[in-house]
């Protein structure tokens, strides 16, 4: 069986893409936070399942709730970046990047006792605005990084990268390892987030056996904040942000713990692992 890359964006329900036009980054420490209590349920949730998982943490969670960086430690799961504050990479100068890099690193390392050596942007923000952002990751001794939708979206997307595992750097050991996307209907969607929650399991399903069939192993990720549909409402949002962002909250559990126990599934470091000897 195909081991595929499990993984989780850590950031709380008001740090989203959706939300960041109408609720400003100064007023975060004022609102409710949910991720410390959502991040547990997700990891009893794996526990239960069996399963280890990669979580992709903002520095700013780490930085308050560093007992939650140790617990995901402590439960065998790999700790990773997803930048400082969910600021998206095509909207930072490379100097920016760097500073945003090293500060994230900075808070989860210790917070957690361990290394980071993987990274996800905000949002899947390397793109073609971006070409200097893998060089940057490469610079900064990252391993992989996994920040690449190849898609076409209203918010992010790179629709002409490599659908697989790929060096962005030559000379460079960095690999990219990319969301895992299929088609609906004629239109690219990943497999994982919102598009999970909205469509049929089936078809993330049917993506993961594709890429499965193929011998190559199905990235998927979710955020704590989709299993949680008590979380505050922003009614100022727009109604397209709003309709995607709660949509179907109330069945995320069930749906990833059927998914969870369909499919083998492992850590992003570990996969990364034998994708890079693949392209030795």
């Amino acid at each position: 069986m195909v081991v595929n890359a499990l993984s989780v964006d850590v950031e709380d329900w008001f740090q989203v893409g959706a939300f960041e036009t109408v609720i400003d980054r100064r007023d975060w420490d004022g609102l409710e936070h949910r991720v410390e209590a959502n991040s547990d349920r997700v990891l009893d949730l794996f526990e239960r399942g069996g399963v280890k998982a990669t979580f992709f943490t903002l520095g700013w969670v780490a930085q308050r709730y560093p007992a939650l960086i140790r617990r995901i430690v402590a439960r065998g799961h790999e700790i990773a970046s997803h930048g400082w504050d969910h600021r998206r990479v095509f909207t930072m100068t490379p100097e920016a990047f760097r500073d945003d890099l090293a500060r994230a690193r900075a808070a989860i390392e210790d917070a957690g006792g361990a290394a980071v050596t993987g990274y996800r942007a905000p949002s899947f923000s390397i793109d073609r605005r971006t070409p200097w952002a893998h060089v940057v990751l490469a610079e900064q001794g990252y391993a992989y990084s996994s920040s690449v939708a190849p898609i076409r979206h209203d918010h992010y997307g790179w629709a002409d990268a490599p659908r697989t595992a790929f060096r962005p750097v030559a000379g460079s050991d960095l690999v990219e390892l990319p969301i895992t996307i299929t088609s609906v209907f004629g239109r690219q969607v990943t497999t994982g987030g919102g598009f999970f929650r909205l469509l049929p399991a089936s078809v993330t399903r049917g993506a993961i056996e594709r890429a499965n069939a193929r011998a190559r192993p199905a990235v998927f990720y979710f955020h704590p904040w989709e299993i949680d549909p008590d979380q505050p409402r922003v009614a100022a949002a727009p109604l397209k942000s709003r309709l995607r962002h709660y949509a179907r909250l109330d069945a995320m559990a069930g749906k990833l713990e059927r998914l969870i126990a369909r499919h083998d599934w492992g850590r992003m470091d570990a996969i990364v692992a034998c994708e890079a000897a693949r392209l030795s």
